[in-house]
């Protein structure tokens, strides 16, 4: 081992370690909790290496001797959802995002549909949740469409749902329509004991129509409201986080999201009243903050 580099070490260990939860997660979807596992806070694969097979024992272990230690500064990470929705993600970048997930406990992944089962399958037994995206990005599917997405996506695994309103026709003030809208994903996700962010695109919307999607949002019983989808003019500001704070009040979160991008920004986020941050720079912000 002597002969090579730490950084090509290191380098192997995480690209092996990758390999291994994909190919696990192929094989063994159904794998059950080990008997007798203790943990309360889904820390298996981090405390209970040896109940979970040597593959992952081995991955495991690597893992936690690569970073030395997990970072310090789990707060942040907690308010994280790490985010991957290019439509151009391979399932070795989903593993990757996965593999960070559960180093640093992000409150969630963010994927596309067509990823959830795959992370179900790769964090079981963690504490990070499955979020997915409904209706997205343009929020013009219709609504049993997007009734029927959360129904699937919850099948394959998802635990929060992030829909996008139809713009179009708060834009037309058929404010019934966007109500109806979100509560179909909520009644369909809530039955499942699943959150809803409803993402407003707030790049598109004037301030009067920020203030009330929000309220259509909270009437219609979603457990947050979200600034953008990433794929829009603009993304979160903290302005509007703010004037989406002061309409639900502090009963739901507000999700800011889209050009978060460093801690800095993060921190801005959160004072102006955000409860989670969707970020792509998860582990950078994370890493920002322990500094």
């Amino acid at each position: 081992m002597s002969t090579y580099d730490t950084a090509t070490v290191e380098r192997v260990i995480e690209e092996v370690t990758r390999e291994v939860l994909l190919r696990l997660g192929k094989s063994a979807p159904n794998t059950p909790k080990p008997d007798g596992c203790n943990c309360s806070d889904g820390s298996c694969v981090a405390h209970c290496a040896d109940k979970v097979g040597r593959v992952v024992q081995a991955g495991a272990s690597r893992v936690t001797s690569r970073l030395g230690a997990l970072p310090q500064d789990t707060n942040i990470a907690r308010y994280i959802d790490h985010t991957l929705l290019k439509a151009d993600a391979t399932q070795d970048q989903i593993a990757q995002l996965c593999y960070e997930a559960r180093t640093h406990h992000f409150a969630s992944v963010c994927v596309n549909p067509a990823n959830v089962k795959l992370c179900a399958q790769l964090l079981k037994g963690s504490d990070v949740r499955v979020c997915t995206v409904v209706g997205f990005p343009l929020g013009a599917t219709a609504a049993p469409v997007k009734a029927y997405e959360t129904q699937n996506a919850i099948r394959d695994g998802a635990t929060e749902i992030d829909m996008v309103i139809n713009v179009g026709a708060l834009k037309s003030r058929d404010y019934r329509a966007v109500h109806e809208d979100i509560a179909g994903v909520v009644s369909t996700a809530h039955a499942a004991n699943a959150l809803v962010k409803v993402i407003l695109e707030t790049a598109l919307l004037t301030d009067e129509e920020k203030v009330i999607a929000s309220q259509l949002s909270k009437a219609a019983g979603a457990d947050f409201v979200k600034t953008s989808t990433g794929f829009g003019p603009g993304g979160a500001t903290a302005e509007d986080v703010a004037l989406m704070r002061r309409v639900v009040g502090p009963d739901i979160g507000v999700k800011a999201s889209g050009g978060v991008r460093n801690y800095a920004d993060t921190q801005a986020m959160i004072a102006a009243g955000a409860t989670r941050i969707g970020a792509s720079a998860g582990v950078a912000i994370v890493n920002e903050a322990r500094r």
